[in-house]
């Protein structure tokens, strides 16, 4: 796999970043505080990015589908991952076919629940909910992978889920409609986990712009199966697979445009924080994400979520948090 100081030329997708976790840092032994302070003033940045594709996607809501907003967004990637594989050919040994494809297609749906929670609930909640991704992989990687967790791991999965339940029992009152949005956030936090944990088995056969490049293709022929079977069949309660394809207008091809670019420009400060500073010590920095899809989420005019909403959305920080810096410990 290649190196984290060689992926800044690469421009991969979100999904690295459990690669960059998973692997040690390319650190001096004594990394000066400068340094660190570079890695979380560009996580900072990342984060910032990644919230404002959520705001993004918030604006458009009311213009263009969840579904051509995953069609868009992966379009305008590909360009990038493309001109990346020009410049320099891909080195991998492959055979893991099947297993490239799953990553495409899950981390595609994946994408599909994400912007569509974005869409129809408020955007600090749809965040937080895919921000709980840690907690499934560390549960999936005892029940799947057959790993042991500590004590405090444990105790950060209860956080974790504790801060879920927070957050979405509340909305069982405003009905299942309400509901049936929530599920959906939640299930995106799972889907990118099974995502996440697909680069474990990848990463040692595909260089890592392949992985990406698998999913950025899997979520532009995907989107338009969905919006081609729009086209003859309508069904609501899967609107946020299937949706018609409507052409944007005026200045909904800004907000595009911005989405896709603010999610690269993420990825790449995303890359370099992780060159420049521990791990656990990023990873923690990256639920950052959260505070600023509060505050776009406020400017946006979004309700304000209720204070038990509040704690289990700190609930969550402080268990991806623990879990950030446990995984930096082993």
């Amino acid at each position: 796999m290649a190196k984290i100081a060689e992926t800044e030329a690469y421009l991969p997708d979100f999904t690295f970043n459990l690669i960059l976790r998973q692997e040690k840092p390319l650190l001096l032994p004594h990394m000066d505080q400068a340094k660190l302070k570079q890695g979380v003033l560009y996580m900072l940045i990342a984060s910032f990015c990644f919230a404002l594709v959520g705001a993004c996607t918030r604006l458009l809501r009311d213009s263009i589908s969840s579904v051509e907003l995953v069609f868009f967004r992966n379009l305008i990637g590909v360009l990038f991952i493309g001109y990346s594989v020009m410049r320099r050919p891909l080195q991998q040994v492959g055979g893991k076919p099947a297993l490239l494809v799953f990553r495409g297609v899950v981390g595609t749906i994946a994408l599909y629940t994400f912007f569509y929670s974005i869409t129809q609930i408020g955007l600090a909640e749809a965040i937080t909910y895919q921000q709980t991704y840690p907690v499934f992989i560390a549960v999936f990687s005892v029940f799947v992978a057959g790993e042991g967790l500590r004590r405090k791991e444990w105790m950060a999965v209860i956080l974790g889920f504790a801060g879920i339940c927070f957050i979405f029992v509340p909305q069982m009152s405003g009905g299942l409609l309400s509901a049936r949005n929530h599920v959906i956030g939640i299930t995106n936090a799972i889907l990118t986990a099974f995502a996440y944990m697909s680069i474990r088995g990848l990463s040692a056969y595909y260089d890592s712009r392949s992985i990406v490049l698998s999913f950025m293709i899997s979520g532009i022929i995907l989107p338009i199966i969905s919006m081609g079977i729009a086209e003859f069949y309508e069904v609501p309660q899967l609107d946020f697979i299937i949706a018609s394809y409507v052409t944007p207008k005026g200045s909904a091809w800004l907000w595009i445009l911005l989405l896709g670019v603010a999610a690269m420009i993420g990825q790449i400060y995303l890359t370099k924080a992780f060159s420049y500073g521990k791990a656990g010590i990023i990873s923690a920095v990256g639920f950052s994400n959260i505070i600023f899809s509060i505050i776009f989420g406020v400017i946006l005019g979004d309700p304000s979520p209720g204070m038990l909403a509040y704690f289990g959305i700190a609930l969550v920080i402080i268990s991806g948090v623990m879990i950030s810096w446990q995984g930096k410990k082993k």
